[in-house]
């Protein structure tokens, strides 16, 4: 377990490094300020990770990170208006980014495996990814009208 505690902390700690820099790119906001609020995602993501390793139910780490991050952000738990305080300034799409091009480049380099899936899942997936795009564009501009902002 200490192997993959070390490469969790590792991944983790890349994927900090690389949000920390889209949150300043994107957002302006500087890394020094963003610094605890990563920590913090940080470690409620390792928490999570180790749970799921510790509790011999199949249980996916996901779920604990969610359950850790909604106990350590509610209001009557110590602590929680720094943790809310501190992650307030990590923006979601920095956050994002790095997990997507993370998965881009797992796809890239299993391609047999996608392959194996057969010509519909391309299809499939395809126009999973068309409808998103499509649908995000929709609702886009029929918020920005309603605004009056287009």
């Amino acid at each position: 377990m200490l192997k993959n505690v070390q490469e969790w902390v590792l991944l983790l700690g890349i994927f900090g490094i690389t949000a920390l820099i889209g949150n300043w790119a994107g957002y302006d906001i500087l890394p020094l300020k963003a610094i605890p609020g990563m920590i913090t995602l940080v470690v409620i993501c390792l928490a999570g990770f180790i749970l799921k390793e510790l509790i011999p139910i199949n249980f996916p780490s996901i779920a604990y990170i969610s359950i850790i991050g909604v106990i350590v952000s509610m209001p009557w738990i110590p602590g929680s208006e720094k943790v809310v305080q501190w992650t307030s300034e990590v923006q979601l799409l920095a956050l994002a980014t790095p997990i997507l091009a993370y998965a881009g480049i797992a796809i890239g380099r299993s391609w047999t495996d996608f392959v194996k899936l057969g010509w519909k899942t391309i299809i499939v997936a395809t126009l999973v990814m068309l409808g998103t795009f499509l649908g995000s564009a929709v609702i886009a501009e029929i918020i920005l009208r309603f605004q009056g902002i287009i």
